[in-house]
């Protein structure tokens, strides 16, 4: 319906051209050939309108509200060849444009553009949607998750006038068909034999539980109007008020219900035990598949096996250092333990925890300039996960703001379950998922409008995750973790993304069991049995994403040691962090290329 206005323009400047007479109009002038930087970024403009017109969401997210009326059509038949019809459109075009006469900054962003439509039309062949459309949610990930949040008057949808409320009613309707579409994919995957594991679907039931058992009025969807902007008149609210429950009460509940029944009553009787993708019909190909796209390497499940089992003994030998520098006499197991069970690091309260996130960022302000030399505009804010979705959280996490700021950054805290919650690690929490990390990265992408808007808000997850894994490995230029507790903390982080190399693989590829993926964790590490589970549960439900963390961060690392060793005493860390920061998420291969590229162009100069 937004596209409709335009469709008509065109057909009717159509329309008046056809209808003149050939006389009245004069021969047109020869246009000017357009160089291949203008083209390729005519390329960019023209495919980043597409793709918001068809995924009216990721405008949201970025603080484009022309297409909020509507949710999008996601995982019907018509949207996926759509989206394949569009790759396949924009290969063609980018393959037409000359990359070796485009400018340096050009040859990037093409080969940034070709890498993620190559991706993405991979993604969109059938034989990959025969294995992932008809799972189309989790646990961690389904619209169940996301909804809640974005439609709760503090999440990314907005709430400024009385059209904003309208548009969420519409978004709501068709939420509801949303969850009726993922009902048939389920149906497909049912009659195809691939499906999704027990352990994600009883967890999904748990969810949607938690949601359905409060009143309509306690629902975070009814949340935007128990509080209004000046902006909406008096007269309006008690109307939006009945509009937001009768919808949320008569078709979104209802909805949610009927998802919760079918799952419970007809999907999970024929859920897959094992847990792994290697036990399910076609689930290695799926698995060769998600590492590539994770890592953006062509790496193979062995490789990453191994890599994983050598960082980890190599963090437990740093492990073992910090234990003695704390002055603990017994075994790195009982030191796990002893950080696992001692009442010292057991955080009081929620309210502590955010205080102290405060202070810790109070802290890393104080030293951030000093390796940066660009700030992001985007504020951030530090808040506790909220209550419907807190079991399955991850410790941490972050969302991203617009950018102009209007809509800060968030950095979540987790703190269900809190005599589990440890406070060794909270600086090093703080590094990967507010500054520098994830706030940094996605704040300065967004806000460098130089970048066509595939690279402003588009990225790979070995660079994003890589980065935020990377950051916490500044704590040292940052001021951090000079106590050994919190310097274990952050040792115990990354042995956390070195554990996930051996066991998302060791699940996926290699038989593990959900109880085999938890002892090897909690036998490494001094995580506690709630956050070792959570993390576990997840690899199960998003196979290959837990990889790219360590994959990015070691790739950047090494970048680094290699730009060191090249350039002496001409290594500028901040210099660095820009050429790493400011074209976007690059996959790493593009990366490397551009980093060689600012060595030589250093040791020129």
């Amino acid at each position: 319906m937004a596209a409709r206005p335009a469709l008509l323009l065109a057909l009717l400047l159509a329309s008046a051209t056809a209808a003149a007479p050939a006389s009245a109009q004069p021969a047109p002038a020869a246009a000017a050939p357009q160089s291949g930087d203008a083209r390729l970024r005519q390329l960019f403009h023209d495919s980043d309108e597409d793709t918001l017109r068809r995924n009216p969401i990721q405008g949201v997210f970025r603080g484009d509200y022309r297409y909020a009326a509507h949710l999008g059509d996601y995982i019907s038949d018509a949207y996926f060849a759509a989206e394949r019809a569009a790759a396949e459109h924009d290969l063609a075009t980018l393959h037409a444009i000359d990359r070796d006469a485009l400018s340096p900054t050009d040859r990037i962003a093409y080969d940034v553009f070709k890498w993620q439509r190559e991706n993405d039309l991979a993604d969109l062949q059938p034989d990959m949607l025969a294995l992932t459309a008809v799972r189309p949610l989790n646990h961690f990930s389904g619209f169940q998750v996301f909804y809640p949040v974005f439609a709760s008057g503090h999440g990314a949808a907005p709430f400024r006038n009385v059209e904003d409320y309208e548009n969420n009613l519409t978004r709501h309707r068709e939420f509801a068909e949303a969850v009726d579409r993922a009902i048939g994919r389920f149906r497909q995957g049912l009659a195809s034999g691939v499906v999704e594991t027990k352990l994600t679907i009883r967890n999904v039931i748990d969810q949607l539980d938690a949601q359905l058992h409060d009143a309509p009025e306690a629902s975070p969807y009814y949340a935007p109007v128990t509080t209004f902007p000046d902006a909406v008149p008096e007269a309006e609210r008690g109307r939006l008020r009945a509009a937001y429950l009768a919808t949320v009460r008569d078709t979104m509940f209802p909805a949610l219900r009927r998802l919760r029944d079918f799952l419970q009553n007809d999907y999970l009787p024929h859920a897959r035990d094992g847990v792994g993708l290697s036990s399910m019909r076609g689930g290695d190909r799926m698995y060769r598949r998600l590492i590539e796209e994770n890592t953006t390497l062509p790496l193979t499940a062995d490789y990453v096996h191994d890599l994983g089992l050598s960082e980890v003994a190599r963090i437990r030998h740093e492990m073992e250092a910090v234990k003695e520098r704390a002055g603990f006499h017994g075994t790195l197991a009982e030191y796990f333990n002893f950080i696992r069970t001692d009442p010292r690091f057991a955080p009081p309260s929620a309210e502590w925890l955010h205080e102290h996130y405060l202070e810790i960022g109070r802290r890393v302000d104080a030293h951030v300039r000093d390796i940066f030399s660009t700030i992001p505009r985007t504020p951030m804010e530090i808040r506790q996960v909220e209550p419907f979705r807190e079991r399955t959280e991850a410790g941490g996490s972050y969302n991203q703001g617009t950018p102009d700021g209007s809509r800060p950054g968030i950095f979540y805290f987790n703190a269900y379950d809190l005599p589990s919650r440890r406070t060794p690690g909270m600086e090093t929490l703080y590094l990967h998922e507010g500054i520098p990390g994830h706030h940094f990265q996605i704040s300065l992408a967004q806000e460098n409008a130089d970048l066509p808007a595939f690279m402003r808000f588009g990225g790979n997850t070995a660079f994003v995750e890589g980065w935020a894994l990377y950051a916490e490995t500044l704590w040292d230029e940052l001021g951090m973790e000079s106590d050994p507790y919190q310097r274990f903390g952050g040792l115990n982080d990354e042995m956390l993304r070195a554990m996930r190399l051996v066991v998302d693989s060791g699940i996926h590829a290699k038989g593990w069991t959900r109880e085999q993926a938890i002892r090897y964790m909690l036998d490494n590490s001094g995580m506690s049995e709630t956050e070792v589970t959570a993390e576990v549960e997840r690899y199960i439900a998003i196979p290959g994403q837990a990889l790219a963390y360590k994959i990015g961060a070691l790739t950047i690392l090494r970048l680094r040691a290699h730009a060191e060793h090249e350039l002496g005493p001409r290594f500028d860390l901040r210099e660095f962090h820009a050429q790493v920061l400011m074209s976007g998420a690059l996959p790493m291969p593009v990366l490397e290329h551009k980093i060689d590229d600012w060595i030589a162009r250093r040791r020129a100069g």
